[in-house]
């Protein structure tokens, strides 16, 4: 039998419309800074690019010297990648390592092996002076002359102390080398504008010797000199010596004659009366003569730092500005041709690179920066020891 009773729709209940089980969503709000948020992350992704983009030409650009047809590109671009600690590992990487240490060595066997001779030094310890350099300080009365020398590929600063008695080596636990407990890795390195802040009576600073260096901002680096290093008569480090990457020794002995040498030991300077002296090196220059086996050999384009003395007893400093647009950095040739222009009769490669710096105190009291950093630095670096002039 056909049911006949009427049926309510499916979708009424109790004669009203059913309500759909629908939930609904309140409308999304908007991130704040959604659209900074994306520029943002574009422009980190487009600077990160850009640095990919960077290191790859770099990379071409140097497996392109490396191994392209100018043997004289590939050497200079070798020794200035070996000089800094930090980027001394970049040849090995496009070139056998035997290959790199033929360029790095080459001329190395024909360095001078010669003993400094005193007599070619006679100090003026008074004004009695040649008449050909008889008004030399007439506009230096505080007896200090700096020069600006511009090569082509470096600007360089020299200074000229005439009296080499005020010239002497400070130590960063006590710049005058005495009462003190000696260096220590615990003991970060001064900077050597603080060295100038801290005593008026020092009159100019550059720095000096050689120290461990890892390429990294570690506060033990510049804390301990590597090598012989000789404070006010006394010896107050002589150890590390391995880390000496050129070897090489400048000192002043109680006549105030400057004398390098290839090495020293502690009681050949004793028996030589050194007063003031540390390691670095090459030598550039002994008793007139040029070290041919460092200006005809292989060197790169960085900053420098050098000390020599002219026959008259007068100090030269040389610092050479490098790794800046303006001033890419010396070869030692440069610094050589620098030294004998000015007449060094002796002459020696100090620490150089980002260790590079000339502080001088003008007769006013101000206190001067003279050469200028590498683009990477904001101030000195951190180091054991300096040559200072008091």
């Amino acid at each position: 039998m056909q049911d006949n009773t009427p049926r309510r729709p499916a979708n009424r209940q109790n004669g009203y419309p059913a309500q759909a089980n629908v939930s609904v969503q309140p409308p999304k709000k908007k991130k704040k800074g959604g659209v900074f948020g994306r520029i943002v992350r574009r422009f980190f992704l487009l600077l990160f690019t850009l640095v990919i983009l960077l290191v790859v030409a770099l990379s071409l650009a140097a497996y392109t010297v490396f191994n392209g047809p100018s043997a004289e590109a590939k050497k200079v671009l070798t020794m200035t990648l070996l000089e800094p600690s930090a980027t001394k590992w970049i040849p090995g990487v496009f070139m056998d390592q035997s290959e790199v240490d033929a360029i790095q060595n080459a001329g190395k066997d024909q360095l001078m092996d010669e003993s400094t001779d005193l007599s070619q030094i006679v100090i003026n310890r008074g004004d009695s002076i040649s008449s050909e350099n008889s008004h030399e300080w007439d506009n230096y009365p505080d007896g200090i002359r700096i020069d600006e020398y511009k090569g082509n590929t470096f600007t360089a600063h020299i200074m000229v102390i005439k009296d080499p008695s005020r010239v002497s080596l400070g130590a960063s636990y006590n710049y005058n080398g005495s009462n003190a407990s000696g260096f220590s890795t615990s003991n970060p390195g001064i900077r050597v504008n603080q060295v100038m802040d801290s005593y008026p009576e020092i009159t100019a600073v550059v720095n000096a010797g050689a120290f461990n260096d890892d390429g990294t901002a570690n506060a033990t680096v510049g804390s301990v000199p590597a090598g012989l290093t000789i404070c006010g008569g006394k010896i107050v480090s002589d150890q590390y010596g391995n880390l000496v990457p050129e070897k090489g020794f400048a000192g002043f002995n109680t006549s105030d004659v400057l004398v390098v040498a290839q090495s020293m030991t502690a009681s050949q300077a004793t028996e030589q009366n050194i007063r003031d002296g540390c390691e670095f090196g090459p030598v550039l220059i002994i008793n007139g003569e040029v070290n041919q086996g460092v200006y005809s050999g292989n060197s790169g384009y960085n900053p420098r730092t050098a000390i020599g003395q002219r026959a008259d007893g007068a100090v030269i400093f040389v610092c050479a500005d490098g790794r800046q647009a303006g001033s890419m950095g010396a070869t030692y040739k440069d610094i050589i041709d620098i030294m004998q222009e000015y007449g060094a009769v002796n002459a020696c490669n100090m620490d150089g690179g980002s260790s590079t710096i000339m502080y001088y105190r003008d007769t006013t009291g101000t206190v001067n920066r003279i050469n200028s950093y590498s683009v990477l630095q904001k101030e000195p670096r951190r180091m054991p020891d300096f040559w200072m002039v008091k």
